[in-house]
C-alpha cells in the first residue's frame, strides 16, 4: 500500500506523537528512543523504548526524549523516529510521500520551526505545513476559530503549556511556559523522596498522577501502593500515597500553568475578554486529563474552564482537519508557514 494522497495531521509532542488520518488517530506512540550508550545506535522507538525506562543498564542503553519543551533537542534521532512512525502507517513500500500538517509551539523561533519541517521532510514527507499548536488544539476541540468572537484554549502538554486567544483564524494573544506533565512527574518524585525517603522513577510518578492524582481536593480520596528504593537502607520498600498528597505535591507546577493562563487574560483586549468570560476557556492536551484541572483553573482565573471532549488528541485532530479543509488551511497559515 503506497502513500497515495495521504494527508497526515501530526502532533509532535514532548511525551507522545499522535498521527491523524481520514477522521481517526492512526498512531499514538511515546516520544522515546532507545540508543546504545557507546555508539548511539538506535535500538527501538515508542512503546518498546518506554518499557525500557528505568529497567536497562544506562551504561549499555539510554532511553532519551528527542524533544524537550516542545522543540527538537536531537535532530537526527527525531528524524529517525518520524521515519519509523511514518513507515508504520504507510507500510514498507512507499509509492507516494504524504502531505503533513505538523504542530509547532506558538513561541518557537524560526530556526526551531525550520528544524521540525526539515526533519519531517527527511523522514519521508512530500510537503510539510507547520501549524501553531494552540490553533490546532482549538480546531481539534471544535471551536469556531473563523468567527470574530474570541475563543481561548489552554493546551497542557508534556513539556510546555500554551494559552491562546483566537479570533478570525488568528492567535490574538498567547503565552507559553515550560511546564507540563513532565514537570508534574518531577514534583511527585521530589515529594515522595522528601516525605518517605523513597526514590521512584518517572514511570511510577506518572502512574501515581494518572491513578490517584488530582489538581484539587476531591470528595472521595483514593490511594495506591507504590514501590521504590529506600534512600537510607538502599532496599526496596512499599508505601501508600493518597490523592491529597498528590494535590500537595503538584501545587508548584500547577501554579506555573495558572500563571501562563493569567498572563494571556491580562493582555487580552476588553471585547475579546468579554467573549471569553461568556464562552469559557477550553482545556486540551494530556494535562487536561488530570482530575479537577478544569476546576483548579476556574478557581484561579474566575473564568469558566471546560475540558475538551478528547483533550489528548485535539492537536493531532486539528492539524488533520485543517489539512482536509483547503480554505481553512489557507486562512490559518497566511504569514505563518
Amino acid at each position: 500500500m503506497g502513500l497515495f494522497s495521504k494527508r497526515l495531521g501530526v502532533d509532535l509532542g514532548t511525551i507522545n506523537v499522535l498521527i491523524y488520518e481520514n477522521g481517526q488517530i492512526v498512531l499514538q506512540e511515546p516520544t522515546l528512543v532507545a540508543l546504545t550508550t557507546e555508539d548511539e545506535r538506535i535500538v527501538d522507538f515508542g512503546q518498546p523504548a518506554r518499557e525500557m525506562l528505568g529497567k536497562v543498564d544506562e551504561e549499555d542503553i539510554q532511553v532519551i526524549r528527542p524533544l524537550q519543551n516542545g522543540v527538537i533537542a536531537d535532530y537526527e534521532v527525531t528524524e529517525a523516529m518520524l521515519r519509523y512512525f511514518f513507515g508504520k502507517i504507510a507500510g514498507r513500500i512507499r509509492l507516494f510521500r504524504p502531505t503533513v500538517a505538523i504542530s509547532v509551539p506558538y513561541g518557537v523561533t524560526s530556526v526551531e520551526k525550520r528544524a521540525v519541517i526539515e526533519a519531517a521532510i527527511e523522514a519521508g514527507a512530500r510537503e510539510v505545513i507547520p501549524i501553531s499548536e494552540p490553533l490546532a488544539a482549538a480546531i481539534g476541540a471544535g471551536l469556531p476559530v473563523s468567527t470574530p468572537a474570541g475563543d481561548m484554549v489552554v493546551n497542557v502538554g508534556g513539556g510546555i503549556t500554551e494559552a491562546a486567544v483566537i479570533s478570525m483564524n488568528n492567535i490574538v494573544r498567547a503565552e507559553s511556559g515550560r511546564t507540563g506533565g513532565l514537570r508534574q512527574d518531577e514534583a511527585i518524585i521530589l515529594y515522595v523522596r522528601r516525605k518517605y525517603n523513597l526514590i521512584i522513577g518517572q514511570p511510577t510518578a506518572e502512574s501515581i498522577k494518572i491513578q490517584v492524582g488530582a489538581a484539587v481536593d476531591l470528595p472521595e480520596q483514593m490511594s495506591m501502593d507504590i514501590q521504590g528504593r529506600d534512600t537510607v537502607s538502599g532496599l526496596p520498600r512499599t508505601v501508600s500515597i493518597s490523592t491529597g498528597e498528590v494535590v500537595e505535591a503538584l501545587m508548584e507546577p500547577l501554579s506555573a500553568i495558572a500563571a501562563v493562563v493569567k498572563a494571556v487574560l491580562a493582555n487580552t483586549p476588553p471585547e475579546l475578554a468579554s467573549d471569553i468570560i461568556d464562552r469559557g476557556i477550553v482545556l486540551t492536551g494530556g494535562g487536561a486529563l488530570l482530575r479537577g484541572m478544569d476546576i483548579y483553573l476556574t478557581r484561579q482565573t474566575d473564568v469558566p474552564v471546560y475540558r475538551a471532549d478528547n483533550p489528548l488528541i485535539a492537536v493531532a485532530v486539528g492539524a488533520g482537519r485543517a489539512l482536509e479543509d483547503p480554505a481553512l488551511l489557507r486562512r490559518i497559515t497566511q504569514g505563518y508557514g
